[in-house]
């Protein structure tokens, strides 16, 4: 029975592994397919701003410049919101302003495929101001973004340097006071040396100087007297000295 539980929770978990595998791959598909898609649409583009003139070069411009400023502001805010939480305000506040953009790249798509040529020309002024300020509101979202990125890396920086600085002066103290130490260490080896030199020169001249020692000392101790001693006294009881036998 165990067995049994075992080899269905295997099962599922295959098909699990294989649910989340083939979705994966679906959205690299989707990714790769909308890009690919994207960049055809901005060739056209390109080539039909560079290449028409009169209503439809002006719309393929505007939906050129339209395009190119919402996906630059899409990177900015995607990017920088992986290492910067405020930035998905900013990022919210992008979506909605990508609905707007979307509706209007929609409107000028369709106006290009419009006959009258009169009516579109008379709408583009009105289409000019409303894609400025949509790329406007995009620029300025972008540009916040990237000021904020690199004020937070100057400061980042700023605060690397004064770290630096500091340990820099520390390594300099460290180093003064090793060439003390070191100093120190050659003046008590010099001194050592030099009583070692003294004391040796001392063993070498023992003869010399151990009779000037000698004599040094001889001088400072009392002179003997010139006359022997009195005899000591003699008093009445004390006995006479026997004479010394020689036998």
């Amino acid at each position: 029975m165990f067995a049994l539980v075992m080899l269905f929770a295997f099962l599922g978990l295959g098909a699990w592994a294989t649910v989340k595998a083939v979705g994966a791959a679906k959205r690299g598909v989707d990714r790769t397919i909308t890009q690919a898609r994207r960049t055809v649409e901005d060739t056209a583009l390109k080539a039909k701003s560079l290449g028409q003139v009169g209503v439809g070069g002006s719309l393929a411009q505007l939906r050129l410049d339209l395009r190119t400023s919402m996906r630059a502001t899409q990177q900015a805010l995607t990017e920088g919101a992986r290492t910067d939480a405020s930035l998905k305000e900013s990022l919210a506040l992008f979506e909605r302003l990508s609905a707007h953009g979307h509706e209007l790249d929609d409107e000028l798509k369709r106006l290009e495929q419009e006959p009258d040529r009169a009516r579109v020309a008379q709408a583009l002024p009105d289409l000019r101001e409303r894609t400025a300020k949509v790329t406007q509101a995009a620029d300025s979202l972008r540009w916040a973004a990237r000021d904020r990125a690199r004020r937070f890396a100057e400061d980042d920086f700023s605060t690397l340097s004064e770290q630096i600085e500091v340990e820099s002066d520390a390594l300099r103290d460290w180093a003064s006071r090793r060439d003390s130490l070191d100093d120190l260490a050659a003046a008590a080896a010099a001194w050592d040396a030099a009583a070692g030199s003294g004391s040796g020169s001392g063993s070498g001249a023992a003869p010399g100087q151990d009779r000037q020692d000698a004599q040094g000392r001889q001088g400072s101790s009392p002179a003997p007297a010139l006359d022997p001693a009195p005899p000591a006294p003699q008093y009445p009881w004390q006995k006479s000295p026997r004479p010394e036998t020689t036998t």
